[in-house]
């Protein structure tokens, strides 16, 4: 078995000399438009149902940081109840953001850097999807450096000699060297997940929810029952008061939904996994804010207030929180249940890394070069390069680094106000299929030498208003109302792309532009090869197949139920 499993592991290497699957028949400049990966999926390929979403969301966002995603707001006099009701207020609003913007991935299973072609033309999409890749790449390190903490905790219960292995990793450094061996096992443990096909993690998924689950429960119990009584704590008021409040409130709100920004641009990434297009809708509504802030905030906020009664002080990372508690008291019992706390921690921080970074750097790399580039390719080099950036240092010396991280979502806003555009007003649902991997100056999409200029203008109206508020966070002094603007910076810069992509195509109308009165979507998308047997539908010639039961009707590969 384990032979099975490294011999498997071995072949999911990237092999840079080989093309990738799909391209052997294309020629030219379509060789760098097309594989079989960033095509439509396969029937086969679609295996997330409702209940996958809904899991999903939960198993994404069981991570170390969105245990104490509310501790900013009660850092500066927000109560907790104020700080967890803001978050899931902002996690609902970008909620419908996700199922909007990723419906064009549920109907035709396309990902994000595909949908991008279809709005800035097929070479102008490189930008955003280079963008997109490199951010993921970053996060993708920055989140190892928090798994490491996680494998760290689990090596300090078996040996106390990891916590006193000499330190030669600098002052700059977010690592000690205790956890630079965290940091080595847990990237060498997600790159053997890597190899897993992404339609067979389903199951791993709800295994990841069982896991989440189990470790929540045990360590709060284990918290509060150390503790004792923490009502007093949880009763708290806020310590801000009249406009001082108010504003705090819009800020937080907001924030909880500028910070899921990457979920809302890149939502047809896992949205084209969907069995059926509709399946992605309550997954997500609910899903999303239910688990983000609702529950994993409201247990890391009881576990924090635990540690103020334990302490003196609250902590709010549940993995300072073990290691504070097996460091004070070595004792077998203490370490054992750190130790498989912390090993559900583990799982959990792989499979967040895989779904929040892996698989969206993936998806941008293998359709920048899709030639040579597979996303399972994809998926190493995104590894290897957040590796090599060494996030440890960035993270621990780089203060307007972090900043910028946070501060991101004004470019990722403008993007998606481009994409919801496009799909909903401007196409009207409809995607030309074919004309997104073709170079052909006669493609709907090649627009001016393959770059949509309205989109790129739409993008920069999008960015401008929020850009001195940017430079703000980046230690650029500014006005208080330039600061009180930026709270709303996300919305600002989605509406001003949206209308601006709008009233640009309304000057200019580009190659595919359906009318407004017309609604063009399919119920569902088929690639031509996947049907297989000719109707005849509404006197249409089309194609039809069974699927999960339900009769379909094809044509051109778009389904209409008959």
């Amino acid at each position: 078995m384990v032979n099975a499993f490294v011999r498997r592991f071995r072949n999911g290497i990237p092999a840079p000399h080989l093309q990738a699957k799909g391209t052997e028949d294309v020629h030219g400049t379509d060789a760098w438009l097309d594989n079989d990966d960033i095509r439509p999926l396969k029937l086969a390929d679609r295996t997330w149902n409702m209940w996958t979403y809904l899991t999903f969301w939960f198993s994404a966002n069981a991570t170390v940081s969105n245990w104490y995603a509310a501790a900013s707001a009660q850092a500066v006099g927000l109560s907790m109840w104020e700080s967890l009701g803001c978050a899931t207020g902002g996690q609902a609003l970008i909620a419908i953001v996700i199922v909007c913007n990723g419906r064009a991935g549920a109907k035709y299973h396309i990902g994000y850097p595909i949908l991008n072609r279809a709005s800035f033309g097929i070479f102008g999409a490189w930008w955003p999807t280079f963008n997109r890749a490199v951010m993921a790449i970053v996060w993708n390190g920055v989140n190892a450096v928090q798994g490491a903490q996680c494998v760290y905790v689990m090596l300090h219960a078996l040996t106390p000699k990891i916590a006193h292995i000499k330190n030669i990793m600098g002052d700059g450094s977010a690592l000690d060297s205790g956890g630079m061996i965290g940091f080595v096992v847990f990237w060498i443990c997600t790159c053997f997940f890597l190899v897993i096909p992404v339609p067979k993690m389903r199951r791993l998924v709800y295994a990841k929810l069982v896991v989440f689950i189990i470790s929540a429960t045990a360590m709060c119990a284990w918290a509060l029952t150390k503790a004792g009584e923490i009502g007093e704590i949880i009763r708290q008021p806020g310590k801000a008061t009249g406009s001082e409040r108010a504003w705090l409130l819009v800020r937080f709100f907001f924030l909880g939904a500028a910070n899921c920004a990457t979920f809302a641009s890149n939502a047809a990434d896992f949205q084209r996994y969907a069995t059926k297009p509709t399946n992605v809708i309550p997954g997500n509504l609910l899903g999303f804010p239910l688990s983000n802030q609702l529950i994993v905030s409201l247990v890391g906020n009881l576990v924090a207030a635990a540690g103020m009664k334990v302490y003196g002080e609250q902590v709010w990372s549940p993995l300072d929180f073990l290691d504070k508690m097996q460091t004070s008291s070595y004792t077998p019992g203490n370490r054992a249940g750190c130790f498989f706390i912390a090993a559900c921690f583990t799982y959990s921080a792989i499979f967040s890394s895989i779904f929040e970074n892996s698989l969206p750097a993936g998806n941008d790399i293998a359709a920048l070069f899709p030639k040579y580039l597979s996303i399972r390719k994809g998926f190493f080099i995104c590894a290897v390069i957040s590796f090599a950036i060494n996030p440890w240092y960035l993270l621990g010396s780089a203060s307007i680094f972090v900043s910028f991280l946070a501060s991101y979502q004004i470019f990722l806003s403008a993007i998606t106000g481009v994409l919801l555009c496009h799909y909903y007003i401007i196409a009207r649902g409809y995607l030309e299929i074919e004309d997104l991997y073709t170079a052909r100056k006669d493609g709907v999409y090649h627009y001016w030498r393959g770059w949509n200029w309205r989109a790129y203008v739409a993008y920069v109206v999008g960015v401008a208003p929020n850009f001195y508020g940017f430079l703000n966070n980046m230690g650029v002094h500014a006005p208080g109302g330039v600061t009180k603007a930026y709270y709303f910076a996300y919305e600002i810069g989605l509406v001003a792309s949206f209308f601006t992509y709008w009233a640009a195509c309304w000057l200019s109308p580009p190659a595919l532009m359906v009318p407004l009165k017309e609604w063009r979507e399919p119920v569902d998308y088929v690639r031509p090869e996947d049907c297989v047997e000719v109707v005849l539908v509404d006197d249409v010639e089309g194609y039809s197949e069974s699927v999960g039961g339900q009769k379909r009707g094809v044509v051109g590969g778009k389904v209409d139920l008959v």
